[in-house]
């Protein structure tokens, strides 16, 4: 009963999502309504293997949303890489992630945006604790109106900054070789309105 349960509300969420898409969204519609025709059949093995697959679509789809959202290079930066994951990255905890890594002769940057990750709610509970940030050789500062967590180290030039948003995605800047204020520069740089903006 629970499995049957835990099935419907699968095919709950994925239909509410699928009224959320583009008409382009071909492959994701198609194996929504395979699901639902498994699940009437009574094959829910399939029905599940079916509609978790067209869960994996909307979170690639998500991933290349919030590649969108992340920063341009500064000037005199490159960019090296964009990547998108539905699974996220394994230290973000799973989720929807996407990344950029910038350079600047030995100078290093890299941007990640992770949304639906179980270490947001960590984060979220590090930020009304101050004594933990500090603890951690970090600091609380605003960025962008945004509450951030700034950790640098002037000796090794290297650093990270860590932005919850809305409580929904987590957005982190790691640098190496770069000064503080480059860091926050591409911290800067995100679009923090059209991130709350996203479904």
């Amino acid at each position: 009963m629970s499995r049957t349960r835990s099935l419907r509300a699968l095919v709950v969420f994925a239909a509410g999502i699928l009224l959320a898409l583009p008409v382009w969204a071909d492959d994701v519609e198609d194996s929504i309504k395979e699901g639902l025709e498994l699940y009437k059949a009574g094959e829910y093995q399939e029905a599940v293997e079916s509609l978790n697959y067209a869960v994996q679509l909307i979170q690639q789809q998500k991933g290349r949303s919030l590649e969108k959202l992340l920063p341009e290079p500064l000037s005199g930066w490159e960019v090296e890489e964009t990547t998108s994951q539905a699974a996220g990255a394994a230290m973000f905890g799973g989720g929807v992630s996407a990344q950029r890594s910038y350079r600047k002769g030995d100078a290093y940057v890299t941007v990640l945006i992770a949304a639906d990750s179980p270490l947001i709610q960590t984060m979220v509970a590090m930020f009304a604790n101050p004594m933990i940030v500090s603890s951690d050789g970090g600091r609380l500062q605003r960025i962008q109106r945004q509450k951030a967590i700034v950790k640098y180290d002037e000796d090794d030039r290297s650093g990270s900054i860590n932005i919850v948003v809305d409580r929904r995605f987590l957005v982190n800047v790691e640098g190496s070789d770069v000064s503080q204020d480059e860091l926050v520069a591409y911290a800067r740089a995100i679009d923090y309105k059209a991130l709350k903006g996203m479904p």
